[in-house]
């Protein structure tokens, strides 16, 4: 099978996770928690999450000269991620995520850009050609808007397949929309692009077209555990966990199901095929603490299925 080459652009951060009975109100300290650190930044786990379904991964991504960017290089290396296009920060720290998460899995989060906030078009603009030759590129936007931008618009040029997981939740420039294959919100992400609350499959129809009308042909909700509801072309599919799922940990889920959705359509899968794979890969995700450390490996999600 001719390999397809993913070209992830964006963050990388270390998580500090506290996980505890339930969330601090403001104001509030909730005593018991345990702590651990995790590497994490969605773009990083989106890498990762390809690389362990068996994707060829080129990671474009900056660090601060720290030991949190030496220890991530490490990390990416480990996993076999193409890390030669991660640029060191002399000016700013690595990107750090402060992450709570109760005994139901749920979590807030507050990030601390860092290097990820300086990683920009002008950067970008060395690494054109490796833009050109990528079959897919995947990003989010942990990183400047217009860093993305300019990756679309150069990935447009060529025909690239640009995949947006538009995470965190923000308007977006329809320009942008417009040079994408596929758009994956989840549920609040989608609200905000399209103006429809998301709490069932006929709402996230409605919102699938609203977000497909302003450019953007393909688009996956991911529903938490709904699962995912697709919107290929003129085609839809609701695609639901095939059984029920006990969450201990959200934080990376939907970028599980991203790094995942894209290596399908590296093999030359379906949207819709990809994505059934990915709704798998995240409830495996979900069962586990941690980012990164929670992401299945292809072996693992071909037991499952």
């Amino acid at each position: 099978m001719d390999v397809k080459k993913i070209l992830v652009v964006g963050s990388c951060n270390t998580d500090m996770v506290i996980k505890s009975d339930r969330l601090p109100t403001p104001g509030e300290t909730v005593i018991g928690g345990v702590f651990l650190m995790n590497p994490g930044g969605k773009g990083a786990n989106q890498a990762v999450a390809a690389a362990r379904q068996g994707g060829d991964v080129t990671f474009i991504a900056k660090t601060g000269n720290d030991v949190f960017g030496k220890q991530s290089l490490e990390l990416y290396n480990s996993e076999g991620i193409n890390t030669d296009l991660i640029l060191s920060d002399s000016k700013n720290p690595s990107g750090v995520a402060l992450i709570m998460v109760n005994s139901e899995g749920e979590n807030c989060i507050s990030v601390a850009s860092g290097s990820n906030a300086n990683l920009t078009p002008k950067d970008i603009e060395k690494f054109k050609s490796y833009i050109c030759e990528a079959d897919l590129i995947l990003m989010q936007l942990e990183i400047p808007i217009e860093t993305v931008e300019y990756v679309s618009e150069l990935a447009l040029k060529k025909q690239t397949r640009v995949i947006l997981n538009p995470a965190p939740a923000r308007i977006l420039p329809e320009k942008l929309l417009r040079g994408l294959f596929l758009i994956t919100p989840n549920e609040t992400e989608a609200e905000i692009l399209s103006g429809i609350k998301v709490n069932d499959y006929k709402k996230a129809k409605e919102a699938a077209d609203v977000i497909s009308e302003k450019g953007v042909a393909n688009v996956v909700i991911t529903m938490g555990a709904l699962g995912a509801f697709v919107k290929e072309g003129d085609d839809y599919s609701i695609i639901a966990p095939t059984k029920e799922i006990t969450a201990i940990d959200t934080t990376a889920a939907g970028d599980c199901f991203n790094g995942t959705i894209c290596v399908g359509l590296s093999e030359g899968k379906s949207i819709t095929e990809s994505a059934k794979i990915a709704v798998k890969a995240s409830g495996l995700c979900v069962q586990k603490m941690g980012a990164q450390s929670s992401i299945p490996y292809k072996r693992e999600l071909i037991s499952s299925l």
